[in-house]
């Protein structure tokens, strides 16, 4: 031990200490407590002093007395709610749901301030003992107490119940009083909010619009009913949202849907007179989009619409590519055709809501019955003819932009394809030659758009066409220089040079021409063949036209545009007076069907006919006789004498253009055979028959007994074998 240090004598081993507490300080303490407990439901707090109110309530909780201060304010609490009970038991009629919103913010504000004085306990004492925080007990306490007092709820409940009710009849009531009891009822916390409240409520609801829904059915339209169900529906949304709890709106809502328009459906989309196909007829967009709107919001609503919507537009499209007299016109046909098109665009955008299954529905329907029609390809071509030929004249660009969109709609629709584009290169053909075409800008818009759907290979030629056109101009320029000095002041010809590939097949079909004419063509030929080798020209008499000087007996001249055919008929006048039908024909050996026609236009004809025909009669006879009409007069210089034509085609011309058709297909089917099983290199017959039906339908809907027949002209050319074990399978021979 060092002299430094010093030896400690003292060392303490424990202490303790007694605090002495009045035995009656708890009691005294709790006394002036349960007294300011009583002054603030009394509403005479304004003498307490809370800080000295906090100040015992921290004392007794400290002296471990946090027991006796909590069961103590559970009595006094319970106390004062009895009490508050029994006066709204008391109060009467509409005093009712006052009194108790009255008790409820005098309970909510006592709470706050006890909470405020026993801020302490609720921080210590309440979590160490696990017990009910004090505004929660406050809440607690309130529902076993006065809400759930067997005298108040049932009466709450049918007292909310009844308000809602008349409400619901046109009653104006006090939203602002509900509001409040409403949310006492969600304070009081989801469970109560919703047994006590939300689940009667929405049984009686349902209750309401079931027995409502049938009345509104029995006496509406379907119109009128579904602007009530509309409205009742709006109405139960701005109840949720003026005072119930907004959880519930989902749930309200699916009792009017289902009770107001679940289960009515099939009844008011097939209600007579007014129902789903009354408003399609009539273009009742808004009534439209309203059941939509509804119908949207149950299962299986839009489908119930869209079902109907189809078997309408099925039916009815079914009748009008059926109807005879709607066939008699090709461009009548079309253009119906894009007006019932227009027709449920419009109300597809207008009234659902431009829904992509309802647009597939359009067009499903539409690729149905435009294809039970076998001449639909035709008559679209048809109606491309008409609008490139006069239709489209003063039509602003952009207007022939939605013209042309809207044709390539329907050509989409078409399972033959391939019969459009024959049909529309032999039209397209004749627009070039006769140079009746309207524009060139459109012709080559519709040829890109052909092109995007179709491909290269269909447009090579009609781009081809175009060619052959300019550089006809070019070689009539170059004839006209080499012999336009010895022409003199002949009649005039040109020329149109087409290749045989890009143009469509036509038989070579030859007429005796006028010798002056003849003439004319033998120079042509002579100057063509002389400065191209290796080639040969075939005329086709049947496509071209002419212009005459006509001279009639009463002195007036006119200048006449006629066919080639026209021209040979008329230049037989100048030897004849008077020719018969037979005589006619032997002179211009022109064949009989285009004669016919051709004579009809120049004697029957009223204000282009220049021939008189004996006897008089709109049909040619082959005993008929024609003259020169002395008496044609016309107010214009230059008339213009077209054919009389059918728009489409007659049988035997429909059978040789099916013909045609069938035979372009077989190579195509064959190719496809080819490239599947080179892939595939063994296949079955079934599912051979699916590939090629699924790789050709973007261009024709492929006949499997055709693909059979390619198969077996595959395996005869050795490119296909059939298996030995199994003949239905096919292999691929390298």
């Amino acid at each position: 031990m060092s002299s430094g240090q010093k030896k400690r004598n003292f060392q303490i081993e424990a202490f303790k200490h007694k605090v002495v507490v009045d035995p009656k300080y708890a009691e005294k303490t709790w006394k002036i407590l349960e007294h300011a407990i009583h002054e603030i439901y009394n509403h005479n707090a304004s003498g307490l002093s809370f800080e000295e109110l906090y100040r015992n309530a921290y004392n007794m909780v400290l002296h471990k007395f946090g027991e006796k201060l909590y069961s103590g304010l559970v009595s006094t609490m319970t106390f004062h709610l009895q009490t508050m009970s029994k006066c709204i038991e008391d109060a009467h009629g509409g005093s009712f749901l006052e009194e108790l919103n009255i008790k409820w913010s005098d309970h909510n504000k006592a709470l706050q301030m006890i909470r405020d004085i026993l801020m302490y306990m609720d921080r210590t004492f309440i979590p160490s003992t696990h017990k009910t925080p004090v505004h929660e007990l406050g809440l607690n306490l309130w529902r076993d107490n006065v809400i759930h007092s067997d005298k108040i709820q049932t009466r709450l409940l049918n007292t909310l119940l009844e308000l809602i009710l008349r409400e619901r009849t046109g009653e104006v009531i006090n939203r602002g009083l509900m509001r409040n009891i409403i949310k006492m009822l969600m304070d009081l916390g989801p469970s109560v909010y919703q047994e006590d409240f939300e689940k009667p409520f929405l049984e009686v609801s349902a209750d309401f619009y079931r027995a409502e829904s049938q009345e509104f059915i029995e006496c509406s339209d379907c119109g009128d009913y579904l602007k009530k169900a509309e409205r009742r529906l709006n109405e139960e949304i701005e109840r949720v949202s003026q005072y119930l709890d907004a959880k519930s709106e989902a749930k309200i809502t699916n009792v009017v849907e289902k009770e107001m328009i679940a289960n009515h459906m099939l009844r008011l989309v097939h209600m007579e007179n007014s129902g789903l196909v009354k408003m399609l007829l009539d273009d009742k967009f808004e009534d439209l989009g309203r059941m939509y709107n509804l119908f949207r919001r149950v299962p299986n609503g839009l489908s119930t619409i869209r079902d109907v919507m189809t078997s309408h537009i099925r039916d009815t499209g079914k009748q009008l590519v059926t109807d005879p007299e709607k066939s008699k016109n090709p461009v009548e046909f079309v253009e119906s055709l894009l007006e019932k098109r227009d027709k449920y665009d419009k109300i597809i955008s207008l009234a659902f809501s431009n829904d992509k299954t309802f647009q597939n529905a359009l067009n499903s329907s539409f690729e149905y019955f435009i294809n039970l029609n076998p001449r639909s390809p035709e008559y679209i071509s048809l109606f491309v003819d008409d609008k490139l030929r006069k239709g489209l004249k003063g039509v602003k660009e952009e207007d022939i932009e939605i013209i042309l969109d809207k044709v390539m709609m329907l050509f989409r629709y078409l399972q033959e394809k391939d019969v459009f584009e024959k049909y529309y290169k032999q039209h397209l053909a004749k627009r070039l030659l006769s140079g009746k075409t309207v524009s060139d800008d459109a012709e080559r818009s519709l040829i890109v758009k052909l092109k995007t759907e179709c491909g290269y290979q269909f447009t090579s030629k009609l781009e081809g066409m175009f060619t052959d056109m300019k550089t006809s101009q070019d070689t009539m320029q170059g004839f006209y220089a080499a012999y336009g000095a010895e022409l003199g002041n002949g009649p005039t010809l040109v020329v149109q040079v087409l290749t045989t590939g890009s143009w469509p097949t036509q038989s070579s079909i030859t007429c005796n021409l006028p010798s002056e004419m003849s003439a004319l063509c033998e120079k042509f030929r002579s100057y063509y063949l002389g400065t191209h080798t290796g080639r040969r020209l075939s005329w086709q008499t049947n496509m071209g036209t002419a212009d005459l000087r006509a001279t009639f007996g009463n002195g007036q001249k006119y200048e006449l545009n006629v066919s080639t055919y026209q021209m040979c008929v008329l230049m037989l006048f100048n030897n004849a007076d008077c020719l018969s039908y037979r005589e006619v024909e032997q002179a211009t050996e022109i064949p009989p069907s285009d004669l016919k026609r051709c004579l009809q236009s120049l004697a029957c004809v009223k204000g282009k006919n220049v021939l008189r025909k004996e006897p008089m009669s709109k049909d040619i006879g082959e005993d008929d006789a024609f003259s020169v009409n002395d008496k044609f007069t016309s107010k214009l210089r230059k008339v213009k004498i077209g054919t009389v034509v059918a728009q489409k085609e007659s049988e035997p011309e429909k059978q040789e253009t099916r013909q045609r058709v069938e035979e372009d297909r077989k190579p195509q089917i064959e190719a496809a055979i080819v490239r599947i099983m080179k892939s595939r290199r063994v296949l079955d017959h079934n599912n051979i028959i699916a590939e090629v039906t699924k790789q050709l339908q973007s261009r024709f809907l492929a006949n499997p007994g055709e693909i059979k027949k390619r198969i077996e002209s595959l395996i005869e050319r050795d490119f296909l074998e059939r298996d030995n074990a199994d003949r239905r399978l096919y292999r691929y021979l390298a």
